[in-house]
């Protein structure tokens, strides 16, 4: 991610803990402000007041974040844990949503949070790319997030998941990872596959090279 797009980070800073958040990755889902309690409050000043729940339920909502947008640094030294398995759901007529232990060609060490949460453009039309800025709505990009393929599955979940973008073309994907339909239904296990970027593929999520003739430019 270059200097331009870079995301603002705002810190909340409580007792217990400091609530980052980064804004150029935040695509507005709502799960903190939605959440029981005072934490996140819409319109307040200042809307995010770690000092308004226990330490326990801000890590809570907290990683209910699906972007990575929001991160959190704890006095006692607790750090978020990396999920046992890691996951790729496809959403309905939106972005990739991954978790596990996480390495995304693009972050970097001022976006904490995107090292066990991201969501990646999977239509093309994100000016933040590989990450997702909710392009998406606004681009009328259409996927239910059906999944056809099975995989050829792993011995056992969990590992490094190394994520990559192959220049003008698609993310690649190295590590056990399992992927979910938009439905909830698990539907693809393997170490290695390479998922559409461009929104052209026909085979989604997959890639089926419709990038080399849809003149996809990325990096």
């Amino acid at each position: 991610m270059s200097d331009e797009q870079a995301p603002k980070v705002t810190q909340f800073t409580g007792a217990d803990a400091t609530i980052a958040w980064h804004g150029g990755l935040c695509i507005h889902i709502g799960e903190c402000g939605r959440a029981p309690g005072d934490l996140f409050v819409s319109g307040r000043k200042p809307w995010c007041q770690p000092d308004a729940s226990s330490v326990a339920e801000a890590v809570e909502v907290v990683e209910r974040c699906p972007t990575g947008a929001l991160s959190y640094t704890r006095r006692d030294g607790v750090q978020e844990q990396v999920p046992a398995e890691n996951t790729v759901v496809v959403s309905n007529n939106g972005p990739l949503y991954l978790r596990g232990e996480l390495h995304v060609d693009g972050a970097d060490a001022a976006m904490p949070g995107l090292r066990t949460r991201a969501a990646l453009c999977r239509c093309g039309a994100s000016a933040r790319k590989p990450f997702c800025d909710g392009s998406h709505e606004r681009a009328g990009f259409v996927d239910r997030g059906a999944i056809g393929d099975a995989g050829r599955g792993f011995e056992a979940p969990g590992g490094a998941l190394h994520v990559k973008r192959a220049p003008d073309g698609p993310l690649l994907l190295a590590g056990n990872v399992t992927l979910v339909t938009a439905a909830g239904r698990v539907a693809w296990r393997g170490s290695k596959c390479a998922l559409c970027r461009c929104g052209k593929s026909a085979n989604k999520p997959f890639c089926d090279g419709s990038h080399k003739a849809a003149g996809f430019i990325a990096e």
